[in-house]
């Protein structure tokens, strides 16, 4: 690049300073910082561009936010060094969000554009742009089909096509189609004339939204934005969205900021999954940032998941958003039978079953569907072959000699190794009793397959979990072990699904437990055919709140007791709370430099991995943009300073403890 004398270069004629957002991911420095632009860069240097500035002796990388006229700072400016690009990839709706989700999170501009944003592929800005003519978009009143199940459905469709801004939470029936229920929401809203964006948790979950999508838009109008498409990919991609050359875009949660023009819909499916938290500074939740957008670009929503969160029950509550569920008539019609069962004391006397770790009306259940020739999903919480162990005479936990971490048996002539360290334990001994002789503490998928192969012989058994998770299966006699949100999708539905291990779920030490048991037990349920051809049977206590939930099919009133139980105790989304997690000086350093709410509750320390500690801090909901600022102000204070030990902020966190 060649460079220009300081004393050669003149302020463009228009508006001469640039105000840009400066990425040097420094709390006390989130602000935008003033630029003259030289007259070579005027035409290019326009909001939304990637640009380069000098900053404290360093050239470092930029946002171009907007042009004005004139500058307040009174000292002297330094001039813009180069334009990255001039494609502007930054929308000015997008910068607003980003500025309001940094500010919802109490994190700072510049990182929430790197999420926003995905980093530029040269060659794929270069390439010639397609001047084919966008398909046609669909015109007229979008055929319910589906929605006609739930009695508001076909009014929010028909709400989306006359340009309106509907905003339901949706719990879908049993074996529902939920892909071809979101495209049709999504062709409403294009057929409106306006745009929509659609998240949903992983990559199997989009490649089934992208073939409904295309089946009923048509090819062309809409693309996917994942993170695992690869930087071209992915960047091709976003390009097409913001050139306004699709208006449609779906994907995992880098999807969440997509620019799309004249939104007219954001919708998100089965927002209770963990995938939907970002795990980069600032953490923000797709479900959270796209209902920002809904407010921001009076856009409709469409919250949807055959479970429902506590989240998705306050706006129902609050009256913000509608509920979208079939009646009860629909519901009897459509769901399979479903029963709960004792756990090991009530195991079947028949042989097979207890090799099975069956009790008898799981086994009577999948021997019943397999001789009707279909296929049989078990969901098993945990993968691997035994990823617990502990001593066969006292019972007490196997752990590791040399860092206290769990042993685990990679398989059954294996030797047990230590999970978080890797090291081997052949020699191991109980330290309270002495033995020699290991147990099953938690059993696999892996052990789980094997199990049943033995107890079913002739049966084949398919594995679906994270070394190889499995799209759909035939319609014929299987025996299918799936591990949680890996479960396939059964040619017909399965005849029996058996929900095994449920108090690996049940037990956990979250605030979630029970939600999220419910929630993987809903999806898996959602795969069995109808009653009387389909069972699924539960492993658990009939008389437990998510159990009951599941037996009467009804995720609002498990959400509804959930949420009554979390205001009660203060727990959120009742209230706002944030976690400050660093090693405890910081964390004390931090909290007291913090002007925190008069109103705010200080609770902990409680132990956090690697030596650290975390103190939560809470809030009523109408506090929350004071606490986040109170702390994103006292993490710039500490940055000012240098200080030595990072903290880390994160409001409303899936994990409290």
């Amino acid at each position: 690049m060649t460079t220009t004398k300081r004393s050669d270069r003149r302020p463009a004629d228009g508006s001469p300073v640039a105000r840009v957002c400066v990425d040097v991911g420094l709390a006390h420095l989130d602000r935008p910082f003033d630029y003259l632009v030289p007259a070579e860069l005027d035409e290019v240097a326009v909001p939304g561009t990637r640009v380069k500035v000098r900053f404290a002796g360093q050239l470092v990388d930029g946002w171009l936010l907007s042009r004005a006229d004139d500058s307040g700072h009174t000292g002297r400016l330094a001039y813009l060094e180069k334009v990255v690009s001039p494609e502007p990839v930054l929308a000015p709706e997008i910068a607003r969000l980003a500025r309001a989700v940094a500010d919802r999170y109490a994190g700072s501009l510049a990182d929430v554009l790197r999420l926003a944003v995905p980093p530029r592929h040269a060659r794929v800005e270069k390439e010639p742009r397609d001047e084919q003519p966008t398909p046609a978009a669909p015109t007229g009143a979008v055929d319910p089909r589906g929605w006609r199940d739930y009695p508001t459905g076909p009014a929010m469709l028909r709400a989306l096509t006359d340009g309106r801004a509907p905003r339901a939470v949706w719990s879908a029936l049993p074996g529902e189609d939920w892909a071809a229920r979101y495209a049709d929401a999504v062709a409403a809203t294009v057929a409106g004339g306006r745009g929509a964006v659609v998240v949903v948790p992983d990559a199997r979950d989009l490649d089934r939204l992208d073939a409904a999508l295309t089946t009923v838009l048509g090819p062309g109008r809409h693309v996917s934005l994942s993170a695992a498409l690869g930087p071209a990919r992915r960047y091709r991609a976003f390009l097409a969205a913001r050139r306004g050359q699709v208006p449609v875009v779906i994907g995992t949660r880098a999807a969440m900021f997509a620019p799309v023009a004249r939104l007219g819909l954001v919708a998100i499916w089965d927002d209770g999954d963990d995938l939907h938290s970002e795990p980069r500074a600032p953490y923000p939740h797709a479900r959270d940032v796209l209902l920002t957008r809904v407010h921001l670009a009076e856009a409709g929503a469409l919250v949807g998941g055959y479970a429902r969160t506590a989240e998705g029950q306050l706006l129902v509550e609050t009256g913000w958003a509608r509920e979208v569920v079939g009646d009860r008539s629909t519901v009897r019609a459509r769901v399979p039978a479903i029963a709960p069962t004792g756990d090991d004391p009530q195991l079947a006397r028949d042989p097979g079953a207890a090799t099975a770790r069956l009790p008898s009306l799981a086994w009577t259940a999948a021997r019943d569907a397999l001789r009707q020739d279909l296929p049989v999903l078990v969901q098993v919480p945990r993968r691997g072959y035994l990823p617990s162990i502990s001593c066969a005479e006292c019972r007490t936990p196997a752990r590791c000699v040399h860092c206290s971490g769990p042993l685990a048996l990679p398989s059954a002539g294996g030797t047990p190794a230590c999970r978080w360290c890797a090291r081997v334990a052949a020699a191991y001994a109980c330290p309270q009793c002495g033995g020699r002789r290991l147990r099953a503490a938690v059993t696999g998928a892996r052990r789980t397959a094997e199990e049943l192969g033995r107890a079913f012989p002739g049966v084949p058994v398919r594995t679906s979990g994270r070394e190889e998770v499995l799209t759909d299966v035939p319609g014929g006699a299987a025996l299918v072990v799936a591990t949680p949100g890996a479960e396939p999708v059964a040619e017909g539905g399965y005849g029996a699904v058996l929900l095994l291990d449920s108090w690996a779920l049940l037990t956990r030490a979250d605030l979630r437990a029970g939600e999220e048991a419910l929630r993987r037990w809903l999806a898996a349920a959602a795969l069995a055919r109808p009653a009387p051809a389909g069972r699924v049977v539960v492993v658990a206590d009939g008389a437990l709140a998510p159990v009951q939930a599941l037996l009467r099919w009804d995720a609002g009133w498990f959400a509804g007791r959930e949420l009554a139980e979390r205001r009660e105790l203060g727990f959120p989304p009742a209230v706002r709370m944030a976690s400050v997690t660093g090693p405890a000086e910081a964390v004390a350093d931090l909290l007291a430099g913090a002007r925190l709410p008069d109103d705010a509750e200080v609770l902990g320390p409680v132990p956090a991995e690697e030596g650290r500690e975390r103190m939560l801090v809470r809030v009523p909901r109408a506090r929350a943009g004071a606490l986040a600022e109170a702390l994103h102000s006292a993490a710039g204070a500490r940055a000012a300073r240098k200080a030595a030990d990072p903290v880390r902020l994160q409001v409303d966190p899936l994990s409290l403890f």
